[in-house]
Parts: structure tokens; sequence; C-alpha cells
């Protein structure tokens, strides 16, 4: 696809553009109404065919929960197995800026599904959880407090931690926005074991210093607005001397691990960042 179009829906759902004007743009670079009604699809994606894990999975346990956070109730889908020796790691898995989507509850499946406590978390919550309308989605997260935020997703760490099979070691892995609160996490909760971020807003340099957890970040290669914050930051882990992992996979996309979306996801790098995020959790969380 033609990556002006990738880039105009980067604008779309970042920035982000009311739809009417990305609809008008996206017809004027496709070619036609039509055309840009085929692409949409592809863009937008189709969660339905994209579940790796059933909802049916018969080893898995799967719930919707709430806990309390200083500011609301928050809600939450937690995952684990069904059978299980011990207590296990625990992985909090933070959304893209969309909200608890069907694609990342199936993601909190995959982590079950490998042996872990997985809480998807709604950051949502204090709205009341996140909107059927993906664009009524977005925007209530311009509408968040910053402080209260971080609050908030940090409670569903305490929360894993608390939880009577938990071996109180506690992973975090996010995407795009939750990429960003992925870095976050780090600086604020020094009791975190390990953390992943996928093409995520980098922490800021002067809170480096914070950082307790193993770091991994996978960045896409076609990802210029997110990469431009990548040498000042690692700049300050190496001087910082923190034990990070940094992975740029050229001529991937942003959101190339969202199997949902057929124009930016990327299968073969979406198993190799899979695989070294397990692999991540199997040193650090057992």
């Amino acid at each position: 696809m033609d990556q002006k179009i990738i880039n105009l829906f980067d604008e779309y759902t970042h920035k982000p553009l009311k739809r009417e004007v990305f609809l008008a743009k996206l017809s004027k670079l496709a070619g036609g109404t039509a055309a840009a009604l085929a692409i949409l699809p592809m863009l937008e994606g189709n969660y339905a065919m994209a579940n790796q894990v059933s909802v049916q999975d018969a080893d898995l346990l799967m719930e919707d929960v709430s806990y309390p956070s200083k500011n609301c109730t928050m809600k939450g889908y937690l995952v684990q197995p069904k059978l299980s020796k011990g207590k296990l790691g625990a992985v909090l898995v933070i959304h893209e800026n969309r909200g608890l989507t069907p694609h990342i509850k199936d993601v909190t499946r995959r982590i079950a599904k490998a042996g872990y406590i997985a809480l998807g978390i709604d950051a949502l919550s204090p709205f009341g959880g996140t909107p059927a309308n993906e664009d009524e989605g977005r925007a209530l997260f311009a509408k968040l407090d910053a402080v209260q935020n971080l609050e908030n997703i940090k409670s569903g760490l305490d929360y894993l931690r608390g939880l009577k099979n938990s071996n109180k070691k506690t992973g975090v892995v996010g995407f795009c926005w939750g990429g960003g609160m992925v870095n976050s996490m780090a600086v604020m909760d020094p009791e975190l074991t390990a953390a992943v971020a996928y093409y995520g807003r980098q922490a800021e340099v002067a809170d480096v210093p914070k950082i307790k957890a193993k770091l991994m970040l996978q960045y896409a290669g076609m990802d210029e607005r997110i990469n431009a914050g990548i040498p000042a930051f690692e700049e300050a882990l190496k001087a910082n001397k923190k034990d990070y992992q940094l992975f740029v996979y050229e001529g991937a996309q942003h959101a190339f691990n969202n199997d949902s979306s057929p124009a930016r996801y990327n299968a073969e790098v979406a198993k190799l960042a899979w695989t070294r995020t397990m692999g991540l959790f199997e040193q650090t969380l057992k």
C-alpha cells in the first residue's frame, strides 16, 4: 500500500483527524471514494479474523474484573492458565489508543497461554470503559488526566502482585500509546521486573536513572514519528548502564504486531518480536 496512505492513517489515529477529513484525504490519495472504501477495511482491520487464541480455549480462565485505583474503579480482562503448579509471573497488557479492543484481549490470552497471569487493562475506565466505537474511544484519550492515568495504570501492576497465585514478579507489554505507558511504568514502578514497549513514546531522558526493570524496546523502521526519540533515549540508557535491548525492524510499519490491521501487520516481524518478548518474560518472570 502507498506509504502516503499509511502515513495518513497514522495521522488519523494519533492526532487525531476528524473522520470526515480523513476520508476526504484518503479518497484523494486513493483516486476516488470507491477506492478509498475498498482500502479502508485493510487499514481499520477485522478483529474476528485475527484471534490467535480462542475465547473458548479450555485451558484458560477468562474474566472481566474490577479493582480499585486512587481515582476510580478500574476495569480489566484477566486471563490465566486453568491448571498450574505453583505461583505464576504476571504480565500487564496495555492497549493502543483505541482502548481494550478484541485484538488486545487476544494478546492477553496469548500471554496466559504461555503460562502467565495476564491482565489487559482498560485505561478508559474513568469514562466507564472502552466504547464500541473506536473514534469515540480515541477521542477519550485526550481527556485522560495525565497524572491520574499513570496512577491508574500502575494500579494494574499492584492488582497483579496482590493475587494469591502471583509470584510477585511482574512484566508489562504495551503497543503504540501503551508502549509509551510501558516506558512510563518502568520509570514509575521500581518493583517492575521486565518491560516491553512496542513502538511507544520514550521516557524523558531525565527520568532514565529511575528505571530498574529490564527493558526491551521494539520499533518499526518506517515509524519516523516515534523513532525520532530513539537516539536521546538510548544514549541515556547507555550512560546510566541500564539493562535494555533495542530492536528496529527495517521495513516494518507502526503497529506491525496488530494482526487485525492487514495494511500494517507484518507476520514475519511480529513473530520475531513476539518470540523475543516471550523470551524476556521466560528469563525474568518464572
